[in-house]
């Protein structure tokens, strides 16, 4: 762990996602909704690095502390993916300015920066202070949080637990899932930086049972829901995708009920996010019950 002392508040920084769940674990679960994305992934990585897998040395994960020593803000560089976007929940003003600065002291060359505004904004707006270029928004996002689940009108078929078997079609619509949702933003395809699990990921995900097929009455599969399990009670569901041959049958909105359904009925608390220039998705979940919780943006800065 490293410590970089401000003003009011002190940026602690931590490379293994145990020392960051100890540290940050009590202000992540004092709002887990809020906190889902960096609880999730600290949990999935600590479960890795148990099961010996190394983790990229580039990583880190960022603790906030106040003057009284409370933390007051957390966040991670974790993203799997170019250009390794780091994701900010909310902290106080003066810490996301001294992040900026303190990534721009050590030499670490951020083009992207996702996570909770205004603290992504504040952040990105000193990094292209100190290193010049403009700030672009990349993707406008929304966190809801069901409430009273209401069920759509019936479709054909039902839902079907994904298996290791079908780790190749899986495979092909996780891929698929974030290109078409940027065509379905108008957005260019592939405009959209995401993750793209590893085949050892997938399986992991396929064996712990959070993987769903919807299947129509001839058992053939039609759309994939996806959810994290559970951290610190809140459970995040995605990827949901359907084939664009198999849209508009009601597939998705009764694939995602009855998840959410069955994670509700495990004790959980349910969310997920939407692209807010996708108004088909947005009033999908808003039908279902899900409600807005707070808004974030995926940024990029541009040179």
């Amino acid at each position: 762990m490293t410590a970089v002392p401000m003003a009011t508040s002190r940026l602690q920084f931590h490379t293994d996602p145990d020392e960051f769940l100890a540290a940050a674990g009590d202000h992540l679960a004092a709002d887990p909704v809020i906190g889902t994305v960096v609880a999730g992934f600290a949990h999935r990585r600590s479960a890795q690095q148990a099961d010996g897998i190394a983790q990229p040395e580039r990583d880190w994960w960022l603790v906030v502390r106040d003057e009284s020593g409370a933390v007051v803000g957390a966040g991670m560089r974790t993203a799997p993916f170019a250009p390794y976007p780091p994701f900010l929940l909310p902290m106080p003003d003066e810490a996301a300015v001294a992040l900026a600065r303190t990534l721009h002291e050590r030499g670490e060359e951020v083009l992207a920066i996702n996570g909770a505004l205004p603290a992504v904004e504040r952040c990105a707006a000193e990094l292209t202070r100190l290193g010049g270029g403009r700030v672009q928004v990349s993707q406008h996002t929304r966190l809801h949080e069901l409430g009273e689940l209401v069920r759509p009108e019936p479709a054909p078929g039902g839902l079907v637990v994904a298996t290791e078997d079908d780790v190749d079609l899986v495979t092909e619509w996780f891929g698929a899932f974030v290109g078409d949702a940027d065509e379905q933003a108008g957005r260019p395809r592939g405009a959209s930086a995401h993750e793209m699990p590893e085949r050892a990921e997938l399986l992991r995900r396929l064996r712990a049972g959070r993987m769903w097929f919807w299947v129509d009455d001839e058992g053939q599969p039609v759309h994939l829901t996806g959810a994290n399990p559970p951290s610190f009670g809140v459970a995040r569901v995605g990827p949901v995708y359907t084939p664009p041959t198999q849209r508009g049958r009601g597939w998705a909105s009764n694939a995602v009920a009855e998840v959410s359904w069955r994670l509700q009925a495990e004790g959980a608390r349910v969310c997920l996010f939407t692209d807010q220039a996708n108004p088909t998705s947005n009033k999908v979940y808003a039908r279902l019950g899900y409600r807005p919780v707070v808004d974030m943006a995926n940024l990029v800065i541009v040179r």
